[in-house]
């Protein structure tokens, strides 16, 4: 097989101009983001010197997500896409001065820090799932699969380059080079949204609210592949998700140096930056269910594997597969849900994956600690591995559906035998 056939397909970027002004632009943007999570967690901890602090900051990214994801989505319906990207990313730009200010002014309030991020997690929460619905309506069905390969390309590649560059600078002239960088970042990304055309919500707009939500849950509640695609992620995440026990299998088996430690949290960035970046055939899949189970069946047998290594040159490679079969099941399942989705209810249904994909972990991580505490690290990686492949083929047995779907299938396919007949 040729190499180009391997790699992750930049087609939509030749093809699209707006799409790739979009992708550009986020990009650049995204590595500043990450020196700026890089840069609070460095300044909280330089400020207490307290890892529960630290920890806090966890906390307030998750809260108002989890909080106003629903919501957010909503509004993404309800409204111009693009007008409501253009205005979510300048108010980002803004919290971002924000961090620089407070930075160079050595205010040093760990609280100011807190309401910041909240602050970004906030904004994300309707951000995000208005971003998402763009790029169906930039790019053709049969481009979807890699334009989310794209997308995900380049967030790990922010992941990777983010926090190595953010050390660098923060070395050598503190944490407010950083929010300073980030803030200057901010206009590539809007100029990418600026250059994009109205993307109105096609049908009627709802009003937001709690009926926009239920409309939305009602939906993915009827579709069996939507509900089966999250049920997949979900099997990878809250039954499997090994990272809070990394400290203690670092302390038991491989020395427990620092350094040791941050290979092995990076280890899954990294798998997912060679998954994103040879994905290739994985847009062109004509089977698009069976593989998200087989890439979620993958991450299980990498985590199980890896509970069971005792030497860091086996363990790292075990991750790096780990992250390369997550991002596999990642890209399918937003794929499938950017598909079959109709563009009325895209916002609401991708901001209920984005709560899901954000609530997830944290429960994953809370599931692995407790066993931990009953039994061993190595047993909770085990168990963890073992249920996410049982996840992941309970749900193929379940719904039979899923593992036919393709992207040339009939989208009607997906529903339930309950919304036969509701004209969706």
């Amino acid at each position: 097989m040729k190499l180009s056939l391997l790699l992750v397909d930049f087609g939509p970027v030749r093809r699209s101009p707006e799409f790739r002004r979009l992708w550009l632009g986020t990009g650049l943007s995204a590595i500043g983001s990450q020196m700026t999570v890089f840069a609070v967690v460095l300044q909280v901890y330089l400020i207490t010197g307290d890892s529960l602090a630290v920890g806090a900051v966890g906390l307030c990214v998750a809260v108002p997500s989890l909080l106003f994801g629903l919501l957010g989505g909503t509004i993404a319906d309800a409204f111009d896409r693009r007008a409501l990207v253009l205005a979510t990313t300048g108010l980002l730009a803004v919290v971002s001065i924000g961090f620089a200010i407070q930075a160079f002014a050595g205010l040093d309030r760990p609280w100011l820090l807190y309401v910041l991020v909240a602050l970004q997690s906030l904004l994300g929460a309707v951000g995000v799932p208005a971003r998402r619905t763009l790029l169906p309506r930039l790019l053709p069905r049969d481009q979807v699969a890699a334009g989310v390969s794209l997308t995900l390309f380049s967030m790990h590649v922010s992941q990777v380059a983010g926090p190595a560059l953010a050390g660098a600078v923060a070395t050598a002239w503190g944490v407010k080079a950083c929010y300073a960088i980030d803030a200057v970042s901010f206009a590539a990304a809007l100029y990418g949204v600026a250059r994009l055309p109205p993307v109105p919500p096609e049908g009627s707009l709802p009003q937001p609210g709690l009926r926009a939500i239920g409309e939305a849950l009602r939906f993915i509640r009827r579709q069996r592949i939507l509900t089966a695609a999250f049920l997949t992620d979900l099997s990878i995440t809250v039954l499997g998700v090994p990272t809070a026990l990394f400290p203690a299998i670092n302390a038991a088996y491989f020395g427990g140096d620092a350094r040791t430690l941050g290979l092995l949290t990076s280890a899954t960035a990294v798998g997912g930056l060679v998954g994103t970046a040879f994905s290739g055939p994985v847009a062109r899949l004509a089977n698009q269910g069976r593989a998200t189970v087989v890439a979620a069946a993958g991450w299980g047998i990498a985590v199980a594997c890896f509970g069971l290594a005792r030497h860091l040159w086996l363990a790292l490679p075990l991750l790096v597969l780990a992250g390369a079969c997550d991002v596999t099941s990642v890209t399918l399942c937003q794929t499938i849900v950017q598909t079959v989705t109709p563009d009325h209810l895209r916002g609401r249904v991708i901001a209920a994956e984005h709560v899901v994909s954000m609530g997830g972990p944290q429960l994953g991580n809370f599931r692995a600690g407790a066993i931990s505490a009953l039994t061993s690290p190595a047993v909770a990686a085990v168990a963890g591995g073992l249920a996410s492949i049982a996840g992941a083929v309970l749900v193929a047995l379940a719904v039979p559906a899923f593992a036919r779907y393709g992207p040339r299938g009939d989208p009607d396919d997906a529903l339930g035998p309950a919304a036969a007949g509701t004209g969706r």
